[in-house]
């Protein structure tokens, strides 16, 4: 890291700290907290894109697998729910796999008519998952379906769902991976994008598995909460206001933990790069054709940095639903929250991981932020001017600051520094 790229990150560190004495400490450690769970998601796409050139445009879906591994495993178990259908619900899931591993297999041998034979097994297959399934998930819904109406999770520790996060993001990418790496650039967008779609859709949709749209509550925290720690005597008697020192400690608390994950991160991911392997991906980036013809399989590797990457955003969505403490899948939207990731691998540097880092903190920083400065400084310009329909124009205008600022800002960077604030060497 050269000097000019320490002045960055430590311009960086300046904001957050005249955001925690202008506004509050509490505001600047919540966008700490995000810029670290965005800088990781950031990292995901720059080994995707930077390290491989694969565009992913499904990065949503990725991460919101990694918010319903968090659902489905630090959540305790509805154990009504799981008696009344339970067992129907990992029959159908059983009967489903059965007939897809079937069929796979069918399509792989050499037998007179094997379509009609494969489509045959698949019929078959969706008929008995939907005889098992359909009323196994009436039961499960129908179980107080005002707070529950799903199967709940296992229960474990929720810092241990993280990684399974990683897994689930990472076993969807292979399955994915396997179809649509055959694609290259702009078709693999569109197939990533409608599959990311199709993630979100089915959380919404199902409610037995994580209450679709009614939102999974009350996930729990791997800290003490703060209102735990205002019921705890000699915490209450050290601070003379318990209530703000409370909400600071579990953000700062919250802040170790995400900044001891992206480190990690950022030293595996930095010696992968210098290694042979990152010399060889790097190397299928620049020229493929070149690639194949010295022996190296391109194929397996672009699937082997799909997943990778992937992994690395399923684990960011994990973090991401802990900290907010619930599963919403609504807020999950593929077009603008996959563009500002985007927005945060081109800004900070494509190809650099503490490129992606910067771009990732400080574009959420941005984001965050530009919205009620823009408020500010509307208000100032607006009030020489009449009351009327102009200034209503400009002032209702503030809510478009945010996307105005992210091209703005894009358009500069494309003009001034072409390869990122941080460029790859």
């Amino acid at each position: 890291m050269t000097l000019r790229d320490a002045g960055l990150f430590a311009l960086l560190a300046v904001l957050l700290v005249l955001t925690g004495v202008m506004q509050s400490w509490n505001l600047a450690l919540q966008i700490l907290n995000m810029g670290l769970i965005s800088a990781i998601m950031a990292l995901g796409v720059n080994l995707q894109w930077g390290f491989a050139g694969l565009f992913n445009v499904g990065v949503m879906g990725f991460v919101a697998l990694g918010g319903l591994a968090v659902a489905l495993t630090a959540m305790p178990p509805v154990g009504d729910a799981w008696r009344a259908g339970g067992v129907g619900v990992i029959s159908a899931l059983i009967v489903a796999a059965m007939s897809i591993v079937a069929a796979v297999v069918l399509w792989r041998k050499d037998v007179p008519a094997r379509g009609w034979l494969v489509a045959a097994v698949l019929v078959a297959g969706f008929i008995f998952y939907r005889m098992l399934f359909d009323p196994a998930r009436d039961a499960i819904e129908a179980v107080n379906p005002a707070l529950q109406g799903n199967l709940g999770g296992l229960g474990i520790p929720v810092v241990l769902a993280w990684p399974v996060g990683g897994v689930l993001a990472a076993g969807a990418a292979w399955i994915i991976g396997k179809t649509a790496l055959g694609l290259r650039s702009d078709y693999l967008a569109i197939a990533t994008l409608g599959i990311a779609e199709i993630i979100l859709a089915v959380m919404k949709n199902e409610d037995w598995l994580a209450r679709g749209v009614k939102n999974v509550i009350g996930i729990p925290s791997p800290l003490p909460t703060a209102i735990e720690l205002q019921e705890t005597a000699s915490f209450a008697e050290r601070f003379a206001d318990p209530v703000t020192a409370s909400t600071i400690s579990v953000k700062l608390g919250y802040a170790l933990m995400f900044t001891a994950v992206l480190l990690v991160l950022i030293l595996l991911m930095q010696l992968a790069l210098r290694s042979p392997w990152g010399r060889m991906v790097r190397a299928i980036r620049d020229n493929e054709t070149a690639a194949e013809a010295m022996g190296k399989d391109v194929t397996r590797r672009h699937l082997q940095i799909f997943v990778l990457g992937s992994a690395i955003c399923g684990l960011a969505g994990a973090m991401m639903t802990t900290l907010d403490g619930q599963l919403v899948p609504g807020t999950y939207q593929p077009l603008r929250f996959t563009f500002l990731i985007w927005v945060m691998v081109i800004v900070g540097g494509s190809g650099n991981n503490f490129g992606a880092v910067l771009g990732g903190m400080l574009i959420w920083f941005l984001w965050v932020q530009v919205e009620p400065i823009g408020a500010w400084l509307m208000d100032k310009v607006t009030t020489p001017l009449p009351e009327g329909d102009f200034k209503n124009h400009l002032l209702d205008s503030v809510a478009f600051m945010r996307l105005f600022t992210m091209g703005l800002i894009m358009l500069l960077v494309l003009r001034f520094s072409p390869r990122g604030l941080i460029p790859e060497r």
